[in-house]
């Protein structure tokens, strides 16, 4: 992605390979190929599956998983996957492309470096406030409205914003991502994996609120402190920035220079005020009306169009800034498309089952606490397979449910350490999409978020045990 200077020059997303780092797409591909070498090795197996009334997803049937003849992807397949895991992305990966597109006319407008010059300037001092902020109200929204890759839409501006705070690259992906982890974890209202969970798992739907909004809290206190800390630590030396080197590379081409501020022009208002206008209908549709890709992909289209007729740009300029913003998230798009490949590679080679039923037979025999924690142990490792939440849920509740029965964890404390593994590693996980293609749009390594993150997903991790343990103690029903 480029970002604009007040001379209307840009930086390219490739840059970025100017310092030496590992392409995540390198990493990616041999994630691929271990995948498929599984499917030579992993017997194949298959639980019996039965629709969930109401639902448009399936349950498998308790005690029915059983051998299945093999289906090991051959080499060449390997190559046709990719193309296949584009295909099944192309709903995120077009929305990326559009978004970039309206991003880059609202840029040639010149609206958005004078609009973030202004706010700097009046932040001044009290910058450390927007962490507290955009952690409790994203976290609430992905809690309710389980927002995760709409997120992507906001990330650029995250972006801009934090570099002019003065903050870094990785704050920018982790007030975002971060808080829709915590939303996931909490869950309070979230039915795309706590209520296909409790549906499955035969609970009423969303309840024990109460103790799932006490664990948000802790959690959101918890990454509040932490990213506060490291704010203020790169504030006060931006060396100890983890991605210092890279972000000043692209900090230095944004200019925000604070001691030549000109006055917003009547245009530059304007604009601003339909972009903005735009952010915040969005999760007010995605909560009232269910608006999805699609319907937000079809906002931003209208409030790209309005900003560049408000901001004065003919026809040409603005399609030729839409093209060229599209082209920056290409790169992100394709390492979306490998993330879809892993998971579609295992679930046709059929050895995804006997993951799960193999995972689950560990758990047999242990203490309730002991084996509450397993399942949020399990459920970890299972998210690197398997990131989609309602995915992940009715491919493992119909069997973590009567396993809970059996180890004498109530149902409840089931459905729990389901929503904190399945809300933790897609923060983390090279697997996941939609951290994979924010870390891409805001110029952040792998290896870099990993060493930010790797610190505050063990105080994540400790916590949920501790939260699971006080649940299955108190019998959190």
């Amino acid at each position: 992605m480029s970002f604009l200077n007040k001379n209307g020059e840009g930086r390219k997303l490739d840059d970025v390979h100017e310092v030496k780092t590992v392409n995540p797409l390198i990493i990616l591909a041999v994630i691929i190929i271990l995948a498929a070498i599984a499917t030579w090795i992993v017997p194949a197996g298959e639980f019996d599956r039965v629709p969930i009334e109401g639902t448009e997803y399936e349950r498998i049937a308790p005690d029915s998983y059983h051998s299945v003849d093999g289906n090991p992807i051959k080499p060449f397949d390997v190559f046709i996957s990719f193309t296949k895991g584009l295909q099944d992305a192309a709903y995120v990966i077009f929305f990326l492309l559009i978004l970039g597109g309206v991003f880059k006319i609202v840029e040639a407008t010149g609206a958005l470096h004078a609009g973030i010059n202004n706010m700097i300037r009046k932040m001044a001092g009290k910058q450390l406030i927007l962490i507290p902020i955009c952690l409790i109200v994203f976290s609430l929204i992905s809690a309710t409205a389980a927002c995760c890759e709409e997120y992507l839409a906001f990330l650029p501006l995250m972006y801009l914003v934090c570099m002019a705070c003065g903050f870094d690259s990785i704050l920018s992906v982790a007030l975002l991502f971060c808080a829709s982890a915590i939303g996931y974890a909490g869950g309070m209202t979230q039915a795309f994996s706590v209520g296909v969970a409790q549906t499955i798992a035969d609970l009423p739907l969303f309840s024990g609120i109460g103790f799932r909004f006490f664990g948000w809290a802790v959690l959101v206190t918890a990454s509040i402190i932490y990213m506060m800390i490291y704010a203020h630590k790169i504030k006060k030396d931006p060396t100890k920035a983890y991605n210092y080197e890279i972000d000043e590379k692209y900090r230095s081409e944004m200019d925000f220079d604070l001691s030549s501020i000109e006055k917003m022009s009547g245009r530059q208002a304007g604009v601003l005020a339909v972009f903005f206008a735009g952010f915040v209908f969005i999760p007010i549709a995605v909560i009232k009306w269910g608006f999805y890709i699609d319907e937000m992909a079809g906002v931003f289209i209208i409030v790209g169009l309005l900003c560049a007729i408000i901001g004065g740009l003919k026809p040409g300029e603005t399609a030729d800034n839409f093209v060229d913003g599209a082209k920056d998230f290409v790169w992100a798009g394709l390492i979306i498309g490998m993330c879809f490949t892993v998971t579609m590679i295992l679930k046709d080679a059929l050895i995804m089952d006997t993951i799960v039923n193999a995972m689950g037979s560990v758990l047999s025999g242990l203490h309730s606490s002991v084996a509450a924690v397993g399942m949020f142990v399990l459920q970890d490792l299972l998210n690197f397979l398997i990131p989609s939440g309602s995915g992940q849920a009715a491919i493992t509740m119909p069997f973590m449910a009567p396993l809970a029965d059996v180890l004498g964890v109530n149902r409840q404390v089931a459905v729990l350490a389901f929503q904190y593994g399945d809300a933790f590693t897609n923060v983390i996980a090279p697997t996941s999409g939609e951290i994979m293609a924010a870390l891409a749009i805001c110029h952040v390594p792998y290896s870099k978020w990993f060493k930010f993150m790797w610190k505050l997903w063990v105080i994540w991790a400790i916590l949920a045990c501790i939260l699971l343990i006080i649940a299955t103690a108190i019998g959190y029903h």
